[in-house]
């Protein structure tokens, strides 16, 4: 891979994670390839697991009400490309309806292809996950 690819594929990732803390939906969706996914770690019933593109639109919808401002900010650290794939050290932040924050840690390792998101990888710290969103 050229260092001209890398940047490209970086400056693909950091736009389609740009559009992700906007809340638009649609844009989200238009930057994902057709087969694309995003895959959740952990065992969190509701949350973990593999999202095809046709499945994720809907879940990132719903999750938009629980945003105070509508949608969770993810904000890129740092990133390092090879080949296709995009790893991502990022920082996320939303203030909930409720008035608690959450401030997720994240790893993404994100696969572009033909300019594209084809696959997001999400690792997370789960603990903070259950308590914000499935704690009583």
């Amino acid at each position: 891979m050229t260092s001209g690819a890398a940047a490209q594929n970086k400056a693909i990732v950091a736009r389609f994670f740009e559009t992700f803390s906007s809340g638009n939906v649609p844009a989200l969706l238009d930057a994902m390839a057709d087969g694309g996914s995003w895959w959740v770690s952990g065992r969190l019933e509701g949350m973990s697991g593999r999202y095809d593109k046709a499945s994720f639109g809907p879940l990132v919808e719903g999750a938009k009400a629980i945003y105070k401002s509508g949608s969770l900010m993810i904000t890129p650290v740092s990133m390092i490309a090879e080949g296709d794939r995009v790893a991502v050290e990022a920082t996320g932040f939303a203030e909930l309806a409720d008035g608690r924050s959450y401030t997720p840690q994240y790893h993404f390792l994100v696969t572009v292809r033909d300019g594209k998101v084809f696959e997001v990888r999400e690792y997370m710290d789960t603990q903070h996950a259950k308590d914000i969103f499935f704690g009583s």
